[in-house]
């Protein structure tokens, strides 16, 4: 994307976005020898848990945004950080573990992605993934409609591509043994200084990409829209929270 992320906005909700990275870690076991890759690293909000489950590890975090790995540098967990697409990304040697929270989903053909990442593991190695799969959700589905009723015409962005999690088991059985699961978070926003509380959750990820290049205008119109029908779709519990179902899908593949 032509405009990098922003921690800040991104870390708003940093508990709610690293329980699913810790819930992920938790189920990956001993390792073979080698290297731990952190894909997808962002601004590193999971590399103390890594160094803190792996501490005689290297731990290289890899990511495309300048602005996240120069955060993801200053918590001093990793070794070294390398700023790549995931999608040209190749290690310099073959890891123990490829640990990706959140970043692939925003990669297509995971037909063959994921086994391309699996075949880069060395002997043994292990590739832990969680993806949000929340694309037939409202605060999702909202942003395609709200943005095909004011911009006719215009090129949606692309859906995600995060399969069901048995496809996953079915891609990547042939490679070792894999584990599969769908997890469904129950999350509670409170309220927020301006607009839905959905919206300022989505806003730094999923929203990214249907206001990128809207004139300034256009966006304060797309915001309203959706802010509105966010309204009926999440509306606030009595004491002004509200509740934010959220769909995520993890697997872990041991290499044979």
């Amino acid at each position: 994307m032509a405009v990098d992320w922003d921690p800040a906005r991104y870390g708003a909700f940093r508990d709610l976005r690293l329980r699913p990275a810790l819930d992920l870690l938790a189920q990956v076991g001993e390792l073979r020898a080698g290297e731990v890759v952190d894909l997808g690293c962002g601004d590193g909000a999971v590399g103390p848990a890594l160094v803190a489950r792996y501490p005689t590890r290297c731990l290289v975090g890899v990511d495309a945004s300048e602005a996240m790995l120069a955060n993801a540098a200053l918590r001093r967990c990793y070794e070294r950080v390398a700023r790549a697409d995931i999608a040209d990304w190749q290690p310099d040697t073959p890891p123990a573990l490829i640990f990706s929270n959140a970043a692939l989903n925003w990669l297509p053909g995971h037909g063959a992605l994921m086994p391309r990442l699996a075949g880069m593991l060395a002997p043994g190695g292990v590739l832990a993934v969680q993806m949000p799969r929340q694309g037939d959700a409202p605060s999702h589905r909202l942003l395609r409609e709200v943005a095909r009723g004011l911009f006719p015409g215009r090129a949606l962005p692309p859906r995600s591509p995060v399969l069901p999690a048995g496809e996953y088991v079915e891609l990547l059985l042939p490679l070792g043994d894999v584990r599969a699961w769908t997890t469904d978070y129950l999350q509670m926003l409170g309220p927020v200084p301006q607009g839905h509380p959905v919206r300022a959750f989505v806003e730094s990820t999923a929203m990214r990409p249907f206001v990128e290049g809207l004139t300034p205008d256009e966006t304060r119109a797309f915001v309203a829209a959706y802010d509105a029908a966010l309204a009926e779709a999440y509306p606030a519990l009595p004491d002004g929270r509200v509740l934010f179902p959220f769909t995520r899908v993890f697997f872990i593949l041991e290499r044979s």
